[in-house]
């Protein structure tokens, strides 16, 4: 089965979130045995940010931001779509915490929705998001 990273790469809606781990060196980490769940931004999250901050965050001098940005997106242990509960919280790799929001079969991580969900790989699952994740 494939790892996290392979179904990032085979998922031409996450092209740009394959983008940011290389230039971040997060294969190693999203390859490992995990399990992680990962919130992938889509290509429309990432279209969402303010003009030139993408290209601003994916140069070798920002690499700390990225990453930073990143592994927020990134939690250990695998979490399906249908077992995500309204009001729970979950931690991150760089240990920020995400809000989870359950409303009429919607999920959504910190005001972001899943749309694509339960990407299996043989280290967890990738869900992408119609936003970029912003913790404080």
């Amino acid at each position: 089965m494939s790892t996290i990273v392979d179904v990032v790469v085979a998922d031409k809606n996450l092209s740009t979130m394959l983008r940011g781990v290389k230039a971040a060196g997060l294969e190693n980490e999203l390859s490992k045995t995990g399990p992680y769940t990962v919130f992938a931004p889509s290509e429309m999250a990432f279209g969402k940010l303010a003009q030139g901050q993408l290209a601003d965050l994916l140069k070798p001098e920002n690499k700390i931001k990225l990453t930073g940005i990143l592994q927020q997106h990134v939690v250990e242990g695998k979490n399906n779509f249908k077992d995500f509960t309204d009001g729970q919280k979950l931690k991150t790799i760089s240990g920020k915490e995400l809000d989870v929001k359950v409303s009429n079969g919607t999920v959504t991580i910190n005001g972001a929705r899943i749309q694509g969900r339960d990407n299996d790989a043989s280290n967890g699952v990738v869900h992408s998001l119609d936003a970029v994740l912003t913790v404080n």
